[in-house]
């Protein structure tokens, strides 16, 4: 029975652990359904040239055809090795196994060339050099910066076909005919691949980086929103830390952070694609420019939401006062991002003076609202106050001393005398003061507690001015785009540049920027 019970258990977890894996795999493609696409081409590249080989009986007649069917597992490799996602990225891999491959073999034939008449012994010493020096060279350039990011596999595909052809060429005297056949393999294969990315159901890096930046701007006009309407309503959502997606603000801005090389290598594939239409321009320096600005913004976007989960919070009686200013400004800068989304998508330049003059007024409000309160932001004079009251107690027990030590008697029973009534009048003059002091200094404390209360809401306010303040170099960017992309003019009229003006309280300093 027990042996039963954890068959039954087993068979359980098997069912739950392919249902589950199921429904991971259904809503892989779900998400995007492009991936779906993508894996059905690269299952039909291999295809054709897999029916290469199996028709092979066909071809005897014919040397070339023949050679190449021999050969068709370098064009089944480079397939799997080549066809990318997007066009860009194919044609970039393609033009590096292409490059690697010819350069490659032209040494390697160079090298053939100048061992041919030395002896066996003096051959595999030069062909032994030649790997070496070969090798580490190629893998030594490796590591530049420009290299690496642009043509690694391409150097990798170098080395690997020249230590093939250098290699094999000591024992097989056919060494050229085998690497024409290869070339002539990979060359069909590569073929296949261009063909396949960009004649059938075509994906663009440009187009995924375009859209990649509209739907940043809009999760971050989200999340500023979600920040704002949580911090007023203490309706902030509890981060699962095995599931931190279920908060939507970590949604809107948790891809953005690490989004530098991702935008790098997508205008790096965008360069290698033709311009498939008239509209289509992707300068993609400019793109990893406004990303870069995109990242700068939601570090203040990440800093605004860590003001809902401070554990020294303002009251919510004062925070009431400042709730209706702060939401506009908060809606206004939403609204101006989700603006500029639009203008990149639909490929128009964006009307920055229609933006300014919203933001300008809810700014406006927000200033107001602060001069209103300026007991909450202009902290009391409570060293001056205290230093006032102490020089006044200082001043009281000086003139009391000296009246007492002008009628000092001689004797020593009167001096004591003496000593005792001062004492009883220092007694009187101090406790006389500590009456005194005592409603004053709480009413000082107390007063200095509301300041202090006041001051996470002083440090949350900040972020949101500088939000505004870096809202502004992000429509600056954006219209740098629209001049460079060529993108069309707005209905709303010529663009004008304008600064957008924070303004601040006087005693309000400017947060840094992140």
């Amino acid at each position: 029975m027990r042996g039963v019970e954890k068959l039954r258990k087993l068979v359980e977890r098997a069912k739950s652990f392919v249902i589950l894996q199921g429904h991971n795999i259904w809503k892989l493609g779900k998400d995007d359904p492009r991936r779906v696409i993508h894996s059905i081409k690269v299952g039909l590249s291999l295809t054709l040239l897999s029916l290469i080989y199996l028709l092979q009986p066909l071809f005897k007649q014919s040397g070339v055809l023949k050679d190449i069917a021999d050969n068709v597992l370098w064009a089944l490799m480079t397939v799997v090795v080549v066809l990318q996602f997007t066009a860009g990225a194919t044609f970039c891999k393609g033009f590096n196994r292409g490059l690697g491959t010819v350069s490659a073999g032209l040494l390697a034939f160079l090298m053939e060339f100048i061992a041919t008449d030395c002896g066996t012994v003096s051959r595999a010493i030069i062909i032994g050099l030649a790997v070496f020096v070969v090798g580490a060279t190629a893998t030594y350039i490796r590591f530049l910066p420009y290299l690496k990011n642009n043509y690694d596999y391409g150097v990798v595909t170098f080395v690997l076909t020249f230590n093939l052809i250098a290699v094999s060429s000591y024992r097989v005297d056919s060494a050229l005919k085998i690497a024409r056949d290869r070339f002539y393999a990979i060359a069909i294969g590569c073929a296949v691949c261009l063909i396949m990315s960009a004649l059938v159901f075509p994906y663009w890096s440009g187009e995924d980086l375009h859209n990649s930046i509209v739907n940043r701007l809009e999760g971050l006009a989200e999340a500023v929103e979600a920040c704002v309407s949580g911090y007023f309503n203490n309706e902030a959502p509890d981060i699962n830390e095995d599931d931190p997606e279920e908060d939507p603000v970590c949604m809107g801005y948790k891809a953005i952070l690490d989004s530098k090389s991702t935008d790098e290598t997508m205008a790096g594939h965008a360069s290698w694609e033709p311009r498939h239409s008239r509209q289509n321009r992707f300068p993609g320096k400019q793109y990893v420019k406004l990303g870069g600005v995109i990242r700068q913004f939601s570090y203040t976007v990440v800093a605004l939401h860590g003001c809902i989960k401070t554990e020294i919070q303002t009251p919510r009686h004062v925070r009431a006062l400042f709730k209706d200013p702060c939401t506009r400004v908060a809606d206004e800068v939403s609204n101006a991002l989700n603006e500029l989304a639009n203008s990149i998508r639909n490929r128009c330049q964006c009307s920055p003076e229609i933006l300014y003059d919203h933001l300008h007024e809810a700014l406006t409000g927000l200033n107001t609202a602060f001069k209103a309160q300026p007991r909450l932001f202009i902290g009391p004079a409570t060293d001056q106050t205290s230093d006032m009251l102490l020089a006044k107690a200082a001043a009281v027990a000086a003139s009391d001393a000296d009246k007492y030590l002008s009628s000092v008697k001689t004797d020593s029973a009167a001096l004591l005398s003496e000593w005792r009534l001062s004492k009883r009048a220092s007694n009187g003059v101090k406790s006389a003061d500590k009456k005194t002091l005592k409603p004053t200094l709480s009413r000082i404390t107390i007063t200095s507690l509301e300041f202090s209360e006041a001051l996470p809401f002083a440090a949350f306010s900040s972020l949101l001015i500088e939000i505004v303040a870096k809202l502004e170099i992000v429509i600056e960017e954006v219209e740098e785009l629209g001049k460079k992309a060529k993108f069309k003019e707005s209905n709303q009229g010529d663009n004008v540049t304008v600064t957008v003006q924070t303004p601040q309280t006087e005693d309000q300093t400017t947060t840094p920027d992140s």
